[in-house]
């Protein structure tokens, strides 16, 4: 007797069970999995049942007649059968007789299959013994992949994604196949190491060349048809991206209430090839989801923000873009952000409380006072990260000479 052969591609290794047995196996699998049964046979070449057509693949909203033979050595009629799908019986209404071994069943508008598998058409014997299965697949073919973008961590390797096209619901089972090319005379390979655990990406580890471009695109196909997206072509040397700035750290910048000091370490892969980096920075408050993006750092590994609120949580983080990657003049991919990293400005008027020398609170205030107003005439001059030296500081002093040097002037004006 044969065995049922299941779509699933699991197999029923217990060769020895009886009839009644391996049908009630297959009815419990049958509503998890869909299942091709081959019909038991007395002889290899007699079989009991079969239906017709076998496994077809349909578009949505088609219709569909199937019919089920049964051997008269069964000595069952075909009005005593009846069929279900998916485990639930069908209406006799759906049925036809054709003759004393066959019975027809005719679906109409069909909804995409429950199942990547297929759904399980199922032809029973009047005391319910499964004859025979059919698996139906019920679905769309595949739009054009879209949104395909690729990315380098070291110049040696390539990841891929990419997404479906329209509403990337097909109902059936679709493979897709990331390919790829040296653009002039290279042979077409596949990517093999496709990431089960985040849909629609693929890893290219090893065997790549550098400055020569590669044309990449992505194939889908199922039993319904096939796509493919539009081609990128790209120089790996132009995609390489790094991780997010390591070792980020923010602190206060002595009393000043409105300045923080951030500074972090260049990701590891910086030291490993020719090329440099620049950075941004963001920031926000510890109550508020907006972001204030910081984009002329440049290749510095510091930043002091300046204009921050006094006595105020703030959140920082730091990104990477390598650039001049072996003599690219491209930029590279922007990294993903470090994780936020969280300091808060001092509170000035909890920093001047318990001060018990009134002369030295009276130079401390007049030193805050001048500082105040340096920082808030550099505000004026600069943006972002604000790199203070002594030449900075000169051009300060020298502007506050000469106001009160104007000042001075009108005052004697206003006397004479």
């Amino acid at each position: 007797m044969a065995r049922p052969r299941i779509c699933s591609h699991q197999r029923d290794e217990n060769g020895s069970r009886s009839s009644s047995e391996t049908m009630k196996t297959a009815l419990a699998v049958w509503t998890t999995s869909c299942l091709i049964f081959i019909p038991h046979v007395f002889t290899s070449t007699t079989h009991l049942a079969v239906i017709s057509p076998q496994d077809p693949a349909l578009l949505i909203g088609s219709s569909l007649t199937v019919v089920c033979t049964v051997s008269s050595e069964l000595g069952l009629a075909a009005s005593s059968l009846y069929w279900t799908l998916n485990g639930r019986r069908l209406a006799k209404s759906t049925y036809m007789v054709l003759s004393p071994t066959e019975l027809s069943v005719t679906l109409h508008r069909l909804n995409g299959s429950q199942q990547q598998s297929g759904d399980n058409l199922v032809c029973h014997g009047g005391s319910g013994d499964v004859l025979a299965g059919s698996c139906l697949y019920v679905g769309m073919p595949p739009e054009k992949p879209v949104n395909l973008s690729c990315w380098s961590r070291n110049t040696k390797d390539l990841s891929c994604r990419w997404s479906p096209g329209g509403y990337g619901e097909t109902f059936i089972s679709t493979k897709y196949v990331l390919k790829y090319k040296l653009r002039w005379y290279g042979k077409e390979k596949e990517c093999e190491e496709y990431n089960m655990g985040q849909l629609h990406t693929c890893y290219i580890p090893r065997d790549l060349a550098i400055f020569t471009p590669y044309e990449i695109w992505v194939e889908a196909s199922n039993q319904l048809g096939s796509a493919t997206s539009d081609v990128i072509i790209l120089d790996i040397l132009d995609v390489v991206t790094t991780d997010p700035p390591l070792d980020v750290h923010v602190s206060r910048v002595g009393e000043l209430d409105d300045q923080l000091s951030v500074r972090w370490a260049s990701p590891p892969a910086l030291k490993d090839f020719l090329f440099q980096a620049k950075y941004q920075i963001r920031y926000r408050l510890e109550d508020s989801a907006e972001w204030k993006v910081v984009d002329d750092v440049g290749n510095q590994t510091s930043c002091r923000l300046a204009g921050l609120k006094p006595g105020t949580v703030y959140f920082v983080q730091v990104r990477c873009n390598p650039v001049g990657i072996y003599g690219s003049k491209k930029a590279g991919i922007w990294s993903d952000w470090s994780h936020p990293t969280a300091a808060s400005t001092p509170n000035i008027e909890h920093l001047q409380s318990g001060s018990c020398d009134p002369k030295s609170e009276e130079q401390n205030t007049t030193l805050r006072r001048e500082l105040k107003q340096f920082f808030g005439w550099m505000r004026k001059h600069t943006y972002g990260c604000t790199n203070v030296s002594i030449k900075l500081y000169d051009q300060w002093r020298a502007w506050l000479q000469k106001a009160q040097k104007t000042r001075n002037q009108v005052v004697q004006s206003g006397k004479s």
